[in-house]
């Protein structure tokens, strides 16, 4: 016959044994009721390799109670596949790691509800289960999803750090709070003393840890507090005017975004950044246009290897189903000097 028709009956026909012994064999799954002595395992393998046989590997994989298929889903609007996209990286991570693991990805596309927003559950089937776990990204997930995708004991891991009802979630982050207060350390090294953070106002989980990494900076080194929530339109040539006569000479902003509506400020005011006031971005580039930019004095978020630790926590957890405990772990963010930040200008 040919390879591709045989049947694990013609191998058994062949060694001389039964499909059963067959299966056990070639499956992996020897032992407990089944047991095969080695002259029989051979006969089987020999059999196997004369006629061609080639295993199902979706079958392997049901007969193990595994698929060895990591499902991919994000909340964000467009799949993050995009090179210049933030999430980019992260994805790059989570493939190589898959790969290494000896799982296969499944990306969750066709996930929207009638209102346009990506949604695990759809008539109320959690769709991921196609997979043996998952992991989620997104800025804004649907976090009654996320509870009972919990209560389910579906295992995933969230890229990033995010918080649910009983503290269960399991997830790999950045540490936005000890970059925040190492880049607060990096102005003051540079002589500033009056700082001024333009927050997002937002209470999502990386807002608030850069937030708590400025007051904690600020603490340390004995300085005032200007933290102030304000809306990326907002930061216009009146409000940067206020706070440079107030004694500003470092603005410290969470995204590009905002940094670009300082620098649009500033530039109408003759100033520039590094020389006349600094200038310090908590993060890497979001946006994902050609405007020209300066090299901003940032901090550098481990995307990729984030990716890659939420598929070693996920393989983790697929493979000790019965301990569900959350698995986490925190990276560091890498400072990068760019040109924005400069000594205090002599007044």
């Amino acid at each position: 016959p040919m390879a591709s028709r045989i049947k694990m009956s013609d191998v058994a026909r062949m060694a001389g044994v039964s499909s059963a012994v067959v299966s056990a064999v070639l499956n992996g799954r020897q032992g407990g009721s089944i047991r095969v002595s080695d002259e029989t395992r051979a006969r089987i393998t020999v059999a196997a390799k004369e006629l061609g046989y080639v295993a199902d590997p979706l079958a392997v994989s049901l007969a193990g109670g595994r698929r060895n298929l990591i499902g991919v889903f994000t909340y964000e609007a467009l799949f993050p596949v995009e090179h210049r996209d933030f999430y980019h990286p992260f994805l790059v991570g989570i493939e190589e790691e898959a790969e290494r693991s000896g799982y296969d990805l499944v990306l969750f596309t066709r996930t929207r509800d009638a209102a346009g927003r990506r949604r695990v559950y759809r008539d109320g089937v959690n769709h991921l289960r196609l997979a043996d776990g998952a992991v989620l990204l997104g800025a804004d997930p649907d976090r009654d999803e996320l509870e009972r995708l919990l209560d389910e004991g579906f295992p995933f891991v969230y890229v990033g750090r995010r918080t649910s009802r009983l503290d269960g979630l399991s997830y790999s982050a950045a540490d936005y709070v000890s970059a925040t207060a190492e880049m607060v350390d990096y102005l003051v090294a540079n002589g500033h003393r009056e700082l001024a953070m333009l927050t997002t106002g937002e209470d999502n989980e990386s807002s608030l840890d850069r937030d708590e990494g400025f007051r904690t900076g600020i603490a340390r080194h004995g300085l005032t507090l200007r933290q102030s929530a304000i809306s990326a339109s907002a930061i216009n040539l009146g409000a940067v005017q206020g706070l440079l006569a107030n004694g500003v000479t470092a603005f410290v902003v969470a995204r590009d975004d905002r940094a670009r509506a300082v620098l649009k400020a500033t530039d109408a005011l003759g100033l520039r950044a590094g020389r006349d006031f600094s200038l310090a971005v908590l993060g890497n580039d979001l946006l994902a246009d050609d405007a020209p930019r300066p090299h901003w004095t940032h901090f550098d978020v481990p995307r990729q290897e984030m990716g890659a630790a939420a598929v070693r926590l996920l393989v983790e957890r697929i493979q000790n189903p019965a301990d569900r405990a959350p698995r986490r772990v925190v990276l560091p963010c890498r400072l990068i000097a760019g040109d924005t930040v400069g000594s205090v200008p002599a007044p």
